[in-house]
């Protein structure tokens, strides 16, 4: 049997790496502008069938879509999803975007092919037209896409997968299966269980492909972490190689690891980074490092580099729409800008960052559930598989054997998320508000954006954290 490794190019990743963030925050754009300035763009892979099919839907107004859909090595897979999704002039204004089928553990092979190629786009192209870098994050939390996204990923040749928000231990193994198009198997998480039975997700490659396009590039592997005993676990128990860490310090936006002591964090909860040389894996910090001095201390300490979010997030080729970008710019300059670590409203039970934008029609928490990307999946008394998510309407939630104490102050993150990237659903006539996910530190703002500037591009931002650090006498 060959080595997926064999597979794999000797790379040396860049120091760099541009987080991965929201849904499609990362899109392919910014990705593809950190990948052509020398560094590690990334991409976002969750919920990148929804994205497709919305983008199809407005009509792919740049032809972007279609023109990286005409890229994949099989046709016969694309036809049906332009014909299903693709709307020529895109959908009437106020009108709600048509909605896929929920992700299911036994998932049809329908909404498989669309997982594949909806994440073989992004990476595509985020890597056209140059020779640099690019990865694809994931959240170890969202099971249920995990398989098939990985593989379209990999047709489009990423270069590294990260993946945080749990423990990945199987990831370095199922990665070494599909680059030899072997089938592969996923144990599924259950939030409670009636029997013994195990449940896996399954899926093969070789029902997608033809044997012509092996053998696939086995990507690096770059698990996301906050402790150096997470990070020592996975070079000692995961399925295949772990090829680095990133390691994220609780300011970062998005999810967060939870403090070990309820309600707060404190310095037991940061990473013990000189315990991480002795690994031999090379690391990345992550969390308030959008400086050139954190950029120096970091490598000081070790570290291969930074990975960096919310600046890459503030920069003209992320996936935030404008009129965010610019209220949360112009808010941090006028000190009225507060991020909020909310301990209750993801559904995945890790602390969430946000920031609530001032011209929002209402702050109650969107309570919808028909996207599914962070359905908790539990097990009935007669072992059937069902769902059940704490951010839908509480009454569905309790009946299908909820608390109200885990219902209580969730926010629907599919949906919110969407609506930050301007693929957000109308209901009832009104469009679902943006939910926005942010990190603590912006004072890079003041080094980068002159007092008559409102933006930035990724050139400026990498050429800033690249710039000497100058020391003072």
């Amino acid at each position: 049997m060959s080595d997926p490794r064999e597979n794999t190019e000797e790379v040396c990743l860049p120091e760099i790496i541009q987080g991965g963030m929201g849904i499609a925050v990362s899109n392919w754009c910014l990705a593809r502008a950190v990948a052509q300035c020398g560094e590690l763009g990334v991409v976002s892979g969750t919920a990148m069938d929804t994205v497709l099919v919305r983008r199809l839907q407005d009509g792919d107004p740049d032809g972007h879509m279609r023109r990286a859909l005409a890229a994949f090595p099989d046709q016969r897979m694309v036809a049906p999803i332009l014909g299903k999704w693709f709307i020529p002039g895109g959908r009437l204004e106020g009108k709600p975007y048509r909605l896929k089928s929920l992700p299911t553990v036994e998932m049809s092979r329908e909404d498989e092919a669309l997982l594949i190629v909806a994440n073989f786009v992004e990476v595509y192209l985020a890597k056209e037209g140059h020779g640099g870098y690019v990865g694809i994050n994931l959240l170890e939390k969202i099971q249920l896409p995990t398989l098939p996204s990985l593989f379209g990923a990999m047709l489009a040749g990423v270069d590294a997968v990260l993946m945080g928000g749990g423990i990945p231990l199987a990831i370095p193994g199922v990665l070494d299966a599909l680059a030899r198009m072997e089938p592969v198997e996923l144990k599924l998480h259950m939030v409670s269980t009636a029997t013994e039975q195990a449940h896996v997700l399954r899926f093969d490659p070789t029902q997608f492909t033809s044997a012509a396009i092996q053998p696939l590039k086995r990507p690096q592997f770059l698990a996301v972490i906050s402790s150096d005993v997470l990070a020592k676990t996975l070079v000692r128990k995961a399925s295949g190689s772990v090829d680095g860490f990133v390691v994220e310090h609780y300011t970062a936006g998005g999810h967060n690891a939870p403090p070990r002591r309820e309600g707060a964090y404190t310095e037991r909860d940061v990473c013990n980074i000189e315990k991480l040389p002795a690994l031999g894996k090379p690391f990345w910090l992550a969390g308030g490092c959008s400086s050139p001095e954190r950029f120096q201390a970091a490598k000081a300490a070790g570290a291969r580099g930074i990975q960096v979010g919310t600046a890459f997030a503030c920069t003209e080729e992320s996936g935030i729409l404008p009129a965010i970008k610019a209220e949360i710019i112009q808010r941090y300059r006028q000190n009225d800008l507060e991020v909020i670590t909310d301990f209750h409203a993801s559904p995945t039970g890790y602390p969430f960052k946000r920031v609530e934008l001032k011209e929002q029609t209402t702050t109650e928490p969107c309570r919808v559930c028909d996207l599914g990307y962070l359905r908790h999946v539990f097990e009935k008394e007669d072992g059937s598989i069902a769902y059940r998510c704490p951010a839908g309407p509480t009454a569905r939630y309790l009946a299908n054997g909820g608390t109200e104490e885990e219902a209580k102050g969730k926010h629907c993150l599919c949906n919110g998320l969407l609506a930050t990237i301007g693929l957000g659903q109308i209901r009832d006539g009104q469009p679902i508000p943006p939910l926005v996910t942010w990190g603590e530190d912006m004072s890079f703002l003041e080094a980068i954006l002159e007092p008559q500037d409102s933006s930035y591009s990724v050139e400026r931002l990498i050429n800033y954290l690249r710039s000497e650090v100058t020391v003072s006498a």
